[in-house]
């Protein structure tokens, strides 16, 4: 995070929560003309990616609920992971590449079409 970033928000905004993942939350102290409403932001421990944000708090940021969101988890619930593509823990079907290369056979009934024929 830069400098200015921080002191932006340190004069232009209020920190109003923090997230599991080491997310800051600011939502400025006035309200935009424009939109009657106020500005709210993130402010990323690890570089801006926008997929770090738990769903409960993109609502909030997004003004879908005006009330700050609840960190709680029902039994049901699985912890909110972050987007997967482009690491190691990405989801590859069966026959990808890099699990093997081995995919079903084609059905017999496909033949390849030929230009001309």
């Amino acid at each position: 995070m830069s400098f200015m970033l921080r002191l932006t928000s340190a004069f232009s905004g209020r920190q109003v929560g923090t997230d599991r993942f080491g997310n800051t939350y600011y939502e400025s102290r006035r309200k935009l003309p424009v939109y009657n409403r106020t500005r709210r932001w993130v402010i990323y421990p690890q570089g801006n990616e926008a997929t770090a944000v738990p769903p409960e708090w993109h609502g909030w940021l997004h003004h879908t609920a005006e009330a700050l969101p609840e960190q709680k988890l029902f039994p049901w619930q699985l912890e909110y992971q972050p987007n997967q593509t482009g690491t190691p823990a990405a989801y590859r079907p069966a026959g990808h590449d890099y699990k093997g290369g081995q995919r079903a056979a084609a059905g017999a009934d496909y033949e390849a079409w030929t230009p001309g024929t």
